[in-house]
This record gives C-alpha cells, structure tokens and sequence, in this order.
C-alpha cells in the first residue's frame, strides 16, 4: 500500500509564497505521474500541475508563470512552489499519485489527505 503525505500548507498574505511537499511511501516500485489537485469550497476539484517522471509539466492556466512544480524521483516526493498567491488560490491542495508495486503490478491511482492553502490580508 502507498501513502501520500503532504506538507507545507498555511495561512499567506496575497502576493507572497508557499512551498508544498508530498512524500510517498510504502510498496513503491515505481512512481509515474506526479500531480496537484487542489478544491475550493463549493467548486470541482481541478488539476493544478503535474509531473512526468521523465519531467514533462503541464499547468492549468491561472498558475503558470506563478507556480512551479517539481519532483525528487529518489525520494519519490513532489513538490509545488507557490508565488504570488492570489485570494483565488485559496484552496485544499491534493497530492495524487500513479504507482505500482511492482513490474507485474498495474499502475494505481493515490491520493494524499490535503493540505489547506488560505491565501487572505
């Protein structure tokens, strides 16, 4: 069983930063896509940026140029870089994963329990 444990969310000014992390543990033979989600109140969870394990990144359009995101395939753990926050970005923030136990193994999909991104004066 894999395990995403997220880190780094809080409370921010708008215009300032935040950086999150998700470690993946547990029977991890390979890690695929790497991703961020991220769901407001009251709105569908979206997609905000993810990983290849090659590297390829793709953004949703409100975050690029500001968020960045990033991945240590040794440590099996994702990171997204926040600047220039905006009240709009105020959200629960998603890690998800695609994984596989082994080379026999299917990749299946992870999820981590949230971190919460309150961006406000």
């Amino acid at each position: 069983q894999v395990r995403l444990v997220e880190s780094g969310g809080g409370l921010v000014q708008p215009g300032g930063s935040l950086r999150l992390s998700c470690a993946a543990s547990g029977s991890i033979f390979s890690i695929n896509t790497m991703g961020w989600y991220r769901q407001a109140p009251g709105k569908q969870r979206e997609l905000v940026a993810a990983i290849t394990s090659g590297g390829s990144t793709n953004y949703v359009d409100s975050v690029k140029g500001r968020f960045t995101i990033s991945r240590d395939n040794q440590k099996n753990t994702v990171y997204l870089q926040m600047n220039s926050l905006k009240p709009e970005d105020t959200a629960v923030y998603y890690c998800n994963a695609d994984s596989r136990r082994s080379p026999l193994h299917r990749y299946l999909e992870v999820w981590g329990q949230g971190t919460l991104v309150t961006v406000s004066s």
